[in-house]
């Protein structure tokens, strides 16, 4: 999974990127960034944590997501230039950064109007493609059922409203998957606040117009983060604790990432190796067990499934199968978030 991290310039979007990953990226000071920078990052998880500490396995894996630090655009009003929008194309979903403090130019955050004016942004990259290939097909006689598709997008961008709000029929959108639109993209808010901002509420005026558009929003102090990610982890449990807070905004940052796309994780587990996979939402048994290698779900024959919390709560596979809590699914079961995984097949 790829996440696009952008921002407007003077948002610490990119002091942010490098607070995630630790990889200390050119952050575009002095300048605008000049290319899009990657980093894979741990999912946090404690159900990983206490599946390992049961098993005691030789490695531990997490699931991960890529962060993709775009090069934003070069102002308010300036539009996206071809090198962001391919750059937005090739995720799957964006966390737009907000700034909440005041910029070294002494300019001063209008954080719900930064908000807006990306969304525009990308309503006006949208119509422009939709637009030109409703002319093309209308020209060639195209299908009826994609020109309709398509003049209902132009209907939704030319009012302002992206298309993840738009209601279309499932043939529609089927017809509709081939396009590269950004403002269907699943998007996250994150507020970057000052440390004075530590622990106060995101300010109304976000909130209101994220909501308006059906978009989340959490806060963070990017300054804050990159405090945090120079400690080693005792320090970091210490200063969080001075703080009155329980983890850095970052792991926040990550599962609001990983469950905007609907994934979820399962488990496989034994003595080499604890590991979360990633899946969609409503996934069969056969393509999660794809997951772990295609032959497994080229031959899949069936996957024993034991449901963490009961597996938690019982403490061992045995104490499971004793209590008849460990079933057998066929290729129809649709793999629940938190599944522990044995799959069985012939190839």
């Amino acid at each position: 999974m790829r996440v696009g991290l952008v921002g407007y310039a003077q948002t610490g979007k990119s002091m942010l990127f490098n607070a995630l990953t630790g990889l200390g990226a050119q952050t575009g000071i002095g300048g605008r960034q000049s290319k899009a920078n990657l980093g894979a990052i741990k999912v946090p998880d404690e159900r990983v944590d206490r599946l390992s500490a049961i098993y005691r396995p030789r490695k531990t894996t997490y699931a991960e997501v890529v962060f993709v630090d775009v090069p934003g655009p070069k102002g308010k009003g300036s539009g996206l230039d071809t090198a962001t929008l391919q750059a937005l194309r090739e995720v799957d979903a964006l966390v737009l950064v907000l700034r909440g403090f005041e910029a070294a130019d002494g300019t001063a955050p209008d954080a719900a109007t930064e908000f807006l004016d990306f969304e525009t942004e990308l309503v006006l990259a949208d119509l422009e493609i939709a637009e030109r290939r409703l002319t093309r097909l209308r020209k060639e006689r195209g299908p009826e059922v994609e020109i309709g598709a398509l003049q209902a997008c132009v209907d939704q961008l030319e009012g302002g409203e992206p298309l993840r709000a738009l209601s279309a029929s499932e043939q529609q959108w089927q017809v509709l998957s081939s396009y590269s639109f950004l403002s269907r993209r699943p998007i996250l808010v994150v507020f970057n606040g000052s440390e004075a901002d530590v622990g106060r509420p995101v300010p109304e005026a976000v909130t209101e117009a994220t909501e308006r558009r059906g978009v989340g929003v959490i806060d963070v102090c990017a300054a804050l983060e990159a405090e945090v990610s120079a400690l080693d982890a005792d320090e970091q449990v210490e200063f969080l604790t001075s703080l009155g807070v329980s983890e850095p905004a970052s792991a926040r940052l990550i599962r609001a990432a990983y469950q905007l796309l609907e994934y979820e994780s399962f488990f496989t587990v034994g003595e080499d190796e604890v590991r979360a996979w990633t899946i969609r939402r409503g996934d069969k048994a056969p393509r999660a067990a794809g997951r772990i290698h295609s032959d497994l779900e080229r031959g899949f024959i069936r996957a024993e499934v034991m449901p963490y919390a009961e597996f938690i709560e019982l403490g061992s596979e045995s104490a499971m199968k004793q209590a008849g809590k460990l079933r057998v699914e066929g290729k129809e079961y649709a793999v629940q978030d938190g599944d522990i995984l044995h799959v069985r097949f012939n190839v």
